[in-house]
């Protein structure tokens, strides 16, 4: 039988997925660069494949180093979950977090799950609320964490994932054709809203906000109904929508980013906890094609899929 994998070497490799450098991954896991390297080529061997390929002055992951990284996320989270189990001084405590609810519905089932096996004495209290609600209430004091969108202009997160933002209408309505556009959107503050108003007024396409909502269920509801086309991320796709691209005369839209927020804490060791799995959560996320029986059109999802490039996916050499 084989030699099991070293941890160790796995979370060298996982590192350097997340930081996108060998460089900055040794100084991550203290180690040399060279030492680093080592592991590398160590895993490799052990693997039987070829981890990284060379891209001009660059390495990225194989595909074989792909398919390593989900297996190396799991076997390092069931690694601590293991250890937290027999743990006498686990973590306890109560923790603030705030989510729209868009990301709610999509990753809280999986953060709350990763979490609660990890950390069973420590209460979570959710708070869903539109980002600049969110933003508030870490600025106040009133929350912990917050799972944000990222705003450039405040720079007020640590972005951890990214997700194309979409067109949306209805599979059985041909509201996209509409000489006046009919649009839902979140509120005027809303980066989604302006970003979608951007491009629909450098087109010159003729539209109107038909419905305005900081509720993620009500807009969903007028896209699937056909009374409206929104502008969505990825995660907040629904059965039953159609996903809108170029050749419908729809022009490409900011790429989505979701961040983390941390507010001042007298537990600064329960918000690390909870922004690990938070991170581990979000990249353990798919979005599926079809779920309940239904499905979704994705003729305008190709595209921007190409037009997006994993972090993880491209590093300085060694």
């Amino acid at each position: 039988m084989k030699a099991p994998l070293d941890l160790d070497q796995l979370q060298t490799f996982v590192s350097i997925a997340d930081t996108g450098s060998f460089t900055r991954a040794a100084e991550e896991v203290h180690r040399t660069q060279s030492a680093v390297s080592m592991q590398m080529r160590r895993l490799e061997e052990r693997i039987g494949k070829p981890l990284f390929e060379k891209d001009g002055r660059l390495n990225k992951l194989t595909e074989e180093g792909e398919r390593l990284l989900s297996y190396a996320r799991r076997l390092l989270y069931l690694n601590r979950e293991t250890l937290a189990a027999f743990d006498d001084n686990r973590l306890e405590g109560t923790i603030r977090i705030g989510t729209p609810d868009d990301y709610a519905d999509r990753f809280l089932p999986e953060i709350m799950a990763r979490f609660a096996r990890s950390n069973p004495r420590v209460e979570l209290t959710v708070i869903c609320e539109p980002t600049p609600g969110l933003v508030e209430h870490i600025k106040r004091g009133n929350l912990d964490i917050a799972l944000v969108t990222h705003n450039d202009a405040r720079a007020q997160s640590e972005v951890v994932r990214r997700e194309p933002l979409l067109w949306v209408s209805s599979q059985n309505h041909a509201t996209h054709e509409e000489a006046v556009l009919p649009m839902a959107f979140g509120r005027p503050n809303c980066v989604w809203r302006r970003a979608a108003c951007d491009v629909l007024d450098r087109q010159n396409r003729d539209y109107r906000v038909l419905f305005s909502s900081f509720s993620a269920t009500v807009i969903a509801a007028a896209v699937l109904s056909g009374l409206a086309i929104s502008v969505l991320p990825e995660c907040a796709l629904r059965p039953g929508m159609r996903v809108l691209g170029e050749a419908d005369g729809f022009g490409p839209l900011p790429d989505c980013r979701i961040g983390i927020m941390r507010g001042q804490t007298s537990q600064p060791e329960l918000v690390d906890a909870l922004a690990r799995h938070i991170c581990e959560s979000l990249d353990n996320i798919t979005v599926p094609a079809s779920e309940e029986g239904g499905s979704f059109d994705f003729a305008g999802l190709a595209y921007a899929r190409m037009k997006r490039t994993r972090p993880s996916q491209i590093m300085p050499g060694w």
